[in-house]
Formats: C-alpha cells, structure tokens, sequence
C-alpha cells in the first residue's frame, strides 16, 4: 500500500459509514414516505375545518385517510409501524376532539405526546442511557452493546437525543400558547408547518454526530461467531475422542493373538507336569 492509497480507503470506509449511518436513520425514522404519512391526516383535518368548520367532517376524513395508507402498506407488504402510529395518533384527536367538541383537541394528543418525547430524551440522556442509542441500537445490529463497549459512540447518541430533546421542547413551547390564545385553524396550520422542518433538523443533527462516531459493534455478528467457534470445538472434540479411542482398540490385543498367547501358558503348563 503506498501513502497514495490510505487516504482513499480511508475516505471509502467514512463514505461507506455515512451511507450506513443514512440507511439507518431512513429505516427508523420512515423516509420521506413516513413524513408524508404524519403530514397528511392533521393537514387533511386542518384543511377540511378551514373550508367549512365542520369538526365531524374534519375528523372522520382525518381519521380514513389514517387508515387507507395503513392498508397500502399492508398491500404492498411493507413495514406498518408509522402508518400504525398515525392512526393511533389520530385516532386519539378524534375521539378527544369529538367527546369535548372542540376541533382544536384534535391536536392536544399529539402535542402532548411531543412534550413527553422531548421529556424523555432530555430525562434518558441526564440518565446515561439515550433514548435515540435505545431506538437506533438495533438498527445498527449493535442493541446496547454501545453504552459500555463504545463510549464515542455513547457521547454522540446522547448528544443526538439532547438535540431531539431541545428541538421538539422548543416546538412544544410555540404550540402550547397557541393552544390557548390561537383559534383552530391558526393552531392547525402552525402546527402543520412545524410537522417536518423540526423532524428534519433532528434527524441531520442525529446523522452529524453518528457520521463522527465510532462504527458500531456488530453484535450478532459476534453471536454467530461465537455460536460457529462453539459448533467447531465441539467437532474438534468428538474427533478428537474418536481418534482417542480408536488409537486405544488398535493398542488391544486380537483375538488370535490373545487366543496364541493363552495356548502358549496352557502348553507350558503341561510340559512342567
């Protein structure tokens, strides 16, 4: 290898790494795909209220659109964890909204749910296990393997869900006066604009910090390759004892010799009487 050639395979393997590191991140958070499916519902309800004011309406296409992309997903054989999720979510809106007929608590669930998230990264980052390293350490195929074999890799999932923390706080502070002091349609809109521009700064900050970080430790790999050396061992063990006792039956006399061997005593035998 000549000194030409480090730098190149060095800035392969950080390529290689990054494009992990966007794989991952694109598989946990649901892509563009998983934004839209956030998106679409609270900005069907949003849109429908506007026009006409008509909550039940509003609500009940909210809520169908919900279920129509769960059932593409489920057509297409594809993963439904965030189609679930926003139909859970929206589901909650209209049962909340319709039982206190007030279109606006259509969105206090999800609002709630954002201060409780950004809650818990702040809480499990103070408490040394982050919630971002819990969500995406099976991604990476290193589960927890990260909080004390990999302590780079530690500081940057705990810088990242500082990050997550502080950015959806900060949005919970802008939607909870609006909650109050803003009519439906003005805390719809703004908190529509705020669906994606939030999640993408996390999800970029996340993709910073992983991108500098120590790759990951591959713990199934590890676990196959302590289950391959245990299978080998045992073979080398069984072919061991069997050449062990194979060596011990060709150290046994044969018949014929043992058979010559107890002639031989009985004609000395006869010879001394």
């Amino acid at each position: 290898m000549t000194s030409l050639d480090k730098p190149t395979e060095e800035t392969t393997g950080a390529d290689d790494a990054r494009a992990v590191t966007e794989a991952a991140l694109f598989e946990a958070f649901g892509g563009v795909r998983g934004m839209i499916e956030t998106v679409l519902p609270g900005l069907l309800f949003v849109t429908i209220f506007t026009l006409n004011n008509d909550l039940h309406m509003s609500a009940i296409a909210a809520l169908a659109v919900s279920v129509v992309l769960v059932v593409v997903r489920l057509v297409m054989k594809d993963t439904v964890k965030h189609a679930f999720s926003g139909v859970f979510g929206v589901a909650f809106g209209v049962v909340f909204a319709m039982m206190t007929d007030n279109a606006k608590n259509f969105y206090l669930p999800g609002m709630l749910y954002t201060l409780g998230l950004a809650l818990g990264y702040i809480v499990t980052s103070l408490a040394g296990v982050p919630l971002i390293g819990l969500i995406l350490g099976p991604v990476f195929k290193e589960n927890l393997s990260w909080r004390t074999r990999n302590p780079g890799r530690k500081k940057a999932y705990t810088k990242a869900s500082y990050a997550w923390g502080f950015i959806l706080l900060a949005k919970s502070a802008i939607l909870f006066p609006l909650y109050w002091w803003a009519d439906t349609e003005q805390l719809g809109w703004v908190l529509v604009t705020l669906k994606i521009p939030p999640f993408l700064l996390a999800v970029w900050l996340t993709w910073v910090f992983l991108a500098k970080a120590p790759a990951p430790i591959d713990v199934f790999a590890e676990m196959e390759a302590a289950e391959e050396a245990e299978k080998a061992e045992q073979t080398e063990k069984a072919e061991r004892e069997r050449r062990e006792q194979q060596a011990a039956d060709q150290s046994l006399p044969g018949p014929s010799e043992a058979d010559g061997e107890a002639a031989d005593l009985r004609g000395g035998r006869h010879r001394k009487a």
